[in-house]
């Protein structure tokens, strides 16, 4: 099943794009949840012989077929099938920071945790004031 990004499927995503926060909802109950996935992981090999760095490249990640982290979310869709669930990008991110950033404001601002209607069980986040700096910058 697809994901969309305002009310369009979304095949790939933009080549600046670090990765993004999303929201799936259970479209039986109208239950949600709020999380983000990154579009490339950080590998890294061992040094090559007779060299101290290691050799460090990117895999694109698992984005399409990916249905987020939270165990009840994910027995729900075990449960009564993927079809009965809608993915949303919200916010594409131009890195790392940003996707933690805007993943956390946006489950502190819904309440995720205060909430029945979320699937959301914790807000793990570490952000630094220069990302809330560059922002609130371009806002």
């Amino acid at each position: 099943l697809m994901w969309y990004y305002k009310n369009k499927i979304v095949k790939e995503l933009p080549e600046w794009c670090a990765g993004f926060v999303y929201e799936i909802s259970n479209l039986h109950n109208g239950k949600k949840y709020i999380g983000k996935k990154l579009a490339r992981f950080r590998r890294s090999r061992k040094p090559l012989k007779g060299r101290v760095n290691k050799r460090r490249y990117t895999v694109p990640s698992d984005w399409q077929d990916y249905w987020g982290s939270s165990n009840a979310l994910l027995e729900d869709i075990a449960k009564i099938g993927k079809d009965k669930f809608r993915r949303e990008i919200l916010f594409y991110c131009q890195n790392r920071a940003e996707c933690n950033y805007i993943e956390a404001r946006e489950q502190f601002a819904r309440k995720v945790l205060e909430s029945d209607r979320y699937y959301n069980g914790h807000i793990r986040v570490r952000v630094h004031k220069q990302i809330i700096t560059k922002e609130k910058a371009s806002t």
